[in-house]
């Protein structure tokens, strides 16, 4: 955790009001969690921390892209990433940050660590189900779409009209009046 001490907000020097910090998050971020899921990422993070007298409010925006693999072609692609979490700042007797939109650090600190709410909310932000947008706009040329296609169930394309004789009969019944 060492190596991501520039995503530590050192507040005690800092005036009453706004401040803003800007990261330019890239996928050595998520390796230094240990995470491999994205193949690459461009996201610039802007951290607005408000200073309080007795608070401080941070509001975390997140915009860019990841590069992940598709689920159903394995083809890479950038996933449009826009995202932002808003946590209160608080001091108590010890730290703890359990709740997701508070953190409460001990009196007397003068920095907190906001690198492991940025390495959540991007990884929240990025889609459960990864499906390349030429997928679905029909654009994309991939053996594996062929394939998909090429075992795909056919139609049934029997008439409609073919009825079963057994109910022609009680349809009679419902005309013949």
């Amino acid at each position: 955790m060492m190596k991501l001490k520039e995503y530590f907000i050192p507040f005690s020097g800092l005036k009453l009001g706004e401040h803003k910090f800007v990261y330019d998050i890239d996928n050595a971020f998520f390796e230094s969690f240990d995470y491999q899921e994205f193949n690459g990422a461009s996201v610039r993070i802007d951290a607005i921390l408000e200073k309080m007298s007795t608070m401080m409010e941070l509001q975390i925006n997140a915009k860019g892209t990841i590069n992940v693999d598709c689920d159903l072609t394995g083809e890479s692609f950038d996933q449009p990433i826009d995202s932002n979490l808003k946590l209160v700042v608080k001091f108590g007797d010890e730290y703890n940050d359990e709740n997701d939109e508070i953190l409460i650090i001990p009196h007397g600190e003068h920095q907190f660590n906001i690198a492991q709410y940025i390495y959540e909310m991007l990884v929240l932000a990025a889609p459960r189900k990864r499906v390349h947008p030429g997928v679905e706009d029909g654009t994309l040329q991939s053996d594996i779409l062929d394939k998909l296609e090429e075992l795909q169930p056919k139609e049934n394309t029997k008439s409609i009209e073919e009825t079963d004789p057994r109910w022609d009969d009680l349809k009679k019944l419902l005309t013949d009046k």
